[in-house]
């Protein structure tokens, strides 16, 4: 389970599932330590993972903190690798973003304004851990 200082992985009913609950400022090395997670992912699962971020309390990312080789390779190979990637509480200018390229990536990309909303719509359930 990923716990850094500002992205903490959110155990899910589904093992298809990956959930991050985002607070904070994402630094280089959160955004490497969840790239890294999710690189293996991919790697273990034969089908695609749906994928669920929830911005809670978020105050953006460090500069540069999403240029790192692995948050790269993580973001090429969620193209192929993701079937879903379902977003709580986006900051605006991401939350259109992510809409836009939902209709051009072969991603299903959606956008919540409640936690619950996202989970109803993942057909899963946060489960403590």
């Amino acid at each position: 389970m990923l716990d850094t200082p500002s992205i903490t992985q959110v155990n899910t009913s589904r093992p298809d599932l990956y959930a991050f609950r985002i607070t904070r400022m994402v630094t280089q090395e959160d955004m490497e330590a969840m790239a890294a997670l999710m690189n293996d992912a991919f790697d273990a699962h034969e089908d695609k993972v749906d994928l669920l971020m929830i911005f809670d309390r978020y105050d953006g990312a460090e500069s540069g903190a999403t240029w790192s080789w692995e948050a790269l390779k993580s973001r090429f190979k969620s193209i192929t690798n993701v079937r879903r990637y379902v977003v709580v509480g986006a900051p605006d200018s991401a939350e259109q973003l992510i809409e836009a390229m939902g209709k051009v990536i072969p991603v299903e990309a959606e956008t919540h304004d409640t936690e619950i909303a996202a989970w109803r719509s993942l057909n899963a359930e946060a489960v403590a851990a």
